[in-house]
């Protein structure tokens, strides 16, 4: 075992496969990529990176794993299925583009299948082949997407993984915010191995005490979107990066294949390079593009989600809304955040009975209704907004009308 000081779980304690793992130079890139992608342009201390986040993963899946094991549930779980599992969240992020998940809003093929290559393949593949399992890489890949059969599936891809509780905790420390002060050590201690009620099968469940707990990281998670992760400007910078990264690759400049190889430094040096622009100027000396006008998700319906995701549209649209109001076509920029779930609703929770019941869209029984509070909660925190390169006068009114139209 080797011990690595971490700001916020102290001592880290990591075995020497996962040594071997770290070392590995598509590991070692974790180390430039930016965990808030451009939120250090608003919050200056969100600098920290893929790289101790996924070591803080780590650390949560072993600290699990010991907890059940202490409770004999792991009974049936071999030790094999264990170590995958904890490398699994070692690895989860490894195929993260720069800045973090700006770019899949354009387009790019998803993190998690660009991590399959990676986990599969070269210096990773090859450890994890000899020295967890022949057959571990597409195992660790299916825990990484969400669709292994193992029991233990839910601690590394599901509505309630250690990955979201990590984040929350590191990004709240880090951003210097008290927003994602949620209780871990209650959630974790609530984690137990339980039948889905639905197939008989042993997969992650909550017990009934960790409820409360369960509600401290919706309210976290709402607040981190709010004030950190959707903060406007924060969005003005993304939306400008999403653009630069686009015409790069719409002109032929860069190719999306490059991208999964880049760090955060190097994307924008080579952008600099090769396909120089008064936008990547403006994002460099943050000097971010003003909201013009803006509507909450409340006030919406669904009409307007091509906005994130029809990237061609939407360029046609920032386009027309430029024209009519005497700006040139690089200086609108749209933005509406990817639709997202605040909370999950496959949660098993264990009642003190022993019954074992699904948190679904209609709540439970004696608890907080968490699925119908965190669509309103998201909804809440999602905005369409309008990005001017400066202070513009526009009618808001006028502004949904081209929108509609688009």
């Amino acid at each position: 075992m080797d011990i690595i000081r971490d700001p916020l779980w102290n001592n880290i304690r990591v075995d020497g496969v996962a040594i071997r793992l770290v070392d590995t130079p598509a590991f070692q890139r974790l180390r430039y990529i930016r965990q808030l992608g451009l939120a250090y342009l608003v919050y200056p201390g969100a600098t920290h990176t893929r790289f101790e986040h996924a070591l803080g993963a780590y650390h949560l899946c072993k600290l699990t794993l010991g907890l059940l094991r202490e409770r004999d549930a792991l009974r049936g779980i071999d030790d094999e299925e264990c170590l995958v599992v904890s490398v699994a969240a070692l690895l989860h992020d490894l195929g993260h583009y720069p800045f973090s998940h700006a770019l899949e809003e354009i387009g790019a093929a998803h993190h998690e299948d660009v991590a399959e290559a990676l986990l599969t393949s070269g210096d990773v593949g090859n450890v994890l082949r000899t020295a967890v399992a022949t057959d571990a890489p597409e195992r660790i890949a299916a825990l990484v997407r969400g669709t292994s059969a193992s029991p233990l599936q839910g601690l590394i891809s599901g509505s309630l993984d250690l990955d979201k509780i990590e984040y929350l905790k590191r990004d709240a420390h880090m951003c210097g915010v008290p927003y994602g002060e949620i209780d871990a050590d209650r959630l974790i201690n609530s984690l137990v191995l339980a039948q889905a009620p639905e197939t008989g099968l042993p997969v992650v469940a909550v017990a009934e005490k960790g409820l409360s707990a369960l509600e401290s990281l919706l309210f976290a998670k709402y607040q981190m979107y709010r004030n950190v992760y959707w903060h406007h400007a924060v969005r003005s910078a993304t939306a400008m990066y999403k653009r630069i990264v686009d015409d790069a690759c719409q002109s032929g400049a860069l190719s999306t294949d490059q991208l999964q190889r880049f760090t955060d430094e190097q994307l924008l040096y080579y952008l600099e390079s090769n396909a120089p622009s008064a936008l990547l100027t403006a994002l460099r000396t943050r000097r971010l593009y003003k909201r013009a006008t803006q509507w909450p998700a409340t006030d919406l319906d669904e009409a307007f989600d091509w906005i994130a995701s029809d990237r061609r549209r939407v360029v046609a649209t920032e386009r027309v809304i430029a024209g009519e109001l005497g700006l040139a076509p690089d200086e609108v920029l749209l933005d509406y955040p990817e639709k997202t779930q605040m909370l999950g609703l496959d949660i098993p929770i264990v009642r003190r009975n022993g019954a074992v019941e699904r948190l679904t869209h209609r709540g439970l029984v004696g608890a907080i209704n968490l699925p119908l509070l965190s669509q309103e909660l998201y909804r809440s925190a999602r905005w369409l907004r309008v990005f001017t390169v400066r202070d513009v006068v526009v009618d808001p009114r006028r502004m949904l009308e081209l929108l509609e139209a688009a």
